[in-house]
């Protein structure tokens, strides 16, 4: 029997994010403990649904590299951790005043600003307790220290928090395209390119493999953010489980409002084919990676 690509990614994606989400309940404390109030907050955001999209590429990665996919997944978790963080404070009032989250009230509607916050906090300290823990990630010091200086690097001012910085400075203002592609390269591109380098970091491969890999995530960010920034206009409320137009009420910039929707949708495909493009040097065992290119462009949530 043949199997389509797109059958074997929707099963791929299927079976990664249950697994993601399995150790994830297994590595983040219970809802029961003291304060029970912040326990519950983290786990609202947590598991309120989501595509796993960074812990995803992160096993691709390790599986593309031909390396162990278990030692792995607390690297992989901890990724969701901070990027679960980013969208709680994102949300927040005094940043994009969001109601609604994967479809589901955001953490400042039900557990208020002052707890959503602390869950935010929360999360990314609990993201770097977990990828310090050498008994949960197995492979040698150099190469977790790495690991975690990666991370770090991408969640911090060189890549999310500075590119989220350049995006509220932005606003109600016109900056050019360099200044945009600037913003969504550390808001966005800079934690998934961590990702999948931090997966062949894991696998010990050499550094032609981790440049390429980079480039791979550096445009799948790209093109991931740019995707949004469409859907933000064209997509379907119901689908993405969060409002549209919110982009424009903020009077933020996006690639549609900078360049127009077709350059923007052109730009968006330029950054896919640069993406599996550098993969050439891999072989089969990269396919994941390579429709998970092509599922970021045609997505529509």
């Amino acid at each position: 029997m043949i199997i389509s690509k797109d059958s074997f990614l929707d099963a791929y994606l299927q079976d990664r994010r249950k697994i993601v989400e399995e150790a994830l309940f297994r590595y983040l404390p219970a809802e029961n403990n003291t304060p029970v109030e912040i326990y519950k907050a983290i786990h609202y955001s947590v598991f309120a649904g989501g595509k796993r999209i960074r812990p995803i590429l992160c096993l691709a990665a390790v599986e593309a590299s031909g390396g162990d996919m278990a030692p792995a997944m607390p690297v992989a978790c901890a990724l969701e951790l901070i990027h679960t963080y980013s969208l709680i404070h994102d949300d927040l009032p005094s940043m994009d005043n969001d109601d609604f989250r994967r479809g589901k009230p955001t953490s400042h509607k039900v557990f208020g600003e002052k707890i959503a916050i602390l869950a935010g906090d929360a999360l990314l300290t609990e993201a770097f307790v977990l990828l310090s823990r050498a008994e949960k990630i197995r492979f040698s010091a150099e190469r977790r220290l790495a690991v975690i200086q990666e991370i770090a690097l991408a969640a911090g001012i060189a890549g999310m928090v500075g590119g989220q910085t350049l995006d509220v400075l932005s606003e109600k203002s016109r900056p050019d395209q360099k200044v945009l592609y600037e913003i969504h390269r550390r808001k966005t591109g800079a934690l998934i390119k961590a990702a999948v380098r931090s997966g062949a970091i894991m696998s010990n491969v050499r550094e032609n493999k981790i440049q390429a890999l980079a480039v791979y995530g550096m445009n799948i960010g790209m093109a991931f953010q740019i995707a949004d920034d469409i859907l933000n206009v064209e997509g379907d409320r119901e689908l993405m489980g969060k409002d549209t137009g919110s982009d424009n009420a903020l009077g933020k910039v996006t690639y549609p409002s900078l360049m127009g929707m077709d350059c923007a949708k052109e730009e968006l495909r330029k950054h896919i084919a640069a993406a599996i493009a550098s993969l050439a040097i891999f072989d089969k065992r990269a396919l994941p990676l390579r429709l998970i290119a092509r599922y970021i462009m045609e997505r529509k949530s």
